[in-house]
């Protein structure tokens, strides 16, 4: 007989709750969960009313979304802000944040002239936000590229497509026009950013989210990357200490670097710095991983929703880079709509056999 493992037998018994057969009740397991409540929360655009009335039949009340300020002056910026909140409160959802730099921000990243400008835009984006009831920025710190992968084609479960970084295809690429960022550097321009937002966004009680450098690796094509390691996560939050300085964990970036992630977890969530989960998973090491379906990668996906409730993690999650299925746009890249229909289908299932509160 197989060894006993939960997470094998929450998806055994789901499967089998499905078709009748029995209750998805775990035996003999003391799951007591915390007063907190998960927001299932999608990143939804008002342009895709499709996607947002699928959302509502599986659920999901809350929305990550970008900000509506570009293109527009900061005496725009707080009607525009109200106007979204309204728009997506006609659909049916709660604002739980804005995923991606609400304003432009790669001076900022790159030390560049014209990086105090961006650093009031993004602090005016800061306050309208804050009145509009939406009290939460995920950014980065990806300087000069974004998250990034070499590949969007492997095949994964049943042929369905995925995406892979592999750090040789990457460095056959050379350069970027913007040359070699040192470490230094980029930890200056981060200091620079903090110290003159977190005390704005402590003010009007909006947190900040840093999310990890996607893939944990430094250098990438010359440009250093500085949020790879759970210590230079602490090292960020020890700049500005402030409660509303904290992160966006993001799963499967802690399991790229190394890091237990079922100890971080519960450090970080029982700190009160994890303002917003990404739900999802890879398979390999920083330097060549590729994204898997949520049930069929190496976390135990069950125990991390038990850690993050008993921790004490109030706020959005949200599932991530689901692979490709047939039938899909393979320019979807991850965000297409069925992988997250069956990644939120896997997540409240979970949630309602450990007797997880969510909203």
């Amino acid at each position: 007989m197989e060894p006993y493992s939960r997470r094998s037998w929450i998806r055994k018994n789901l499967a089998l709750a499905v078709i009748g057969s029995i209750d998805p009740v775990l035996p003999n397991i003391n799951f007591v969960s915390g007063q907190g409540k998960f927001q299932l929360s999608m990143h939804l655009s008002l342009q895709n009313p499709d996607r947002l009335k699928i959302c509502r039949q599986l659920g999901v009340t809350h929305a990550i979304t970008g900000a509506p300020f570009r293109g527009i002056g900061r005496d725009q910026y707080e009607a525009a802000t109200k106007k979204l909140r309204d728009d997506f409160a006609e659909a049916g959802f709660t604002i739980a944040g804005i995923e991606g730099h609400p304003v432009p921000f790669e001076r900022i990243k790159l030390g560049l002239d014209g990086r105090d400008e961006e650093i009031r835009n993004t602090n005016a984006a800061i306050e309208a936000l804050s009145k509009a009831g939406i009290n939460m920025i995920c950014y980065n710190f990806m300087a000069g590229l974004g998250w990034y992968r070499t590949k969007f084609d492997l095949p994964e479960r049943g042929g369905a497509l995925t995406s892979e970084f592999n750090m040789e295809d990457a460095d056959k690429q050379g350069l970027t026009q913007w040359g070699e960022i040192s470490e230094d550097q980029m930890w200056e321009n981060l200091t620079y950013f903090l110290e003159r937002i977190i005390p704005v966004a402590e003010k009007f009680k909006v947190k900040m989210a840093a999310h990890p450098d996607d893939p944990p690796i430094s250098p990438l094509r010359g440009i250093a990357r500085i949020l790879i390691s759970a210590d230079n996560f602490r090292r960020l939050m020890n700049i500005a200490p402030s409660p509303v300085n904290g992160i966006t964990f993001c799963q499967a970036n802690f399991r790229a670097m190394g890091e237990n992630i079922y100890e971080l977890a519960r450090e970080f969530c029982e700190q009160g710095k994890v303002f917003f989960i990404h739900f999802r998973d890879i398979e390999g090491t920083a330097e060549k991983f590729h994204e898997t379906f949520h049930d069929n990668g190496p976390t135990d996906m069950a125990r991390m929703l038990e850690i993050y409730t008993k921790a004490g993690f109030i706020g959005p999650i949200r599932p991530d880079h689901a692979p490709t299925l047939s039938g899909e746009d393979e320019q979807s890249r991850g965000y297409g709509v069925q992988g997250k229909i069956f990644a939120f289908g896997y997540m409240i299932g979970i949630m309602d056999a450990l007797n997880i509160p969510f909203e």
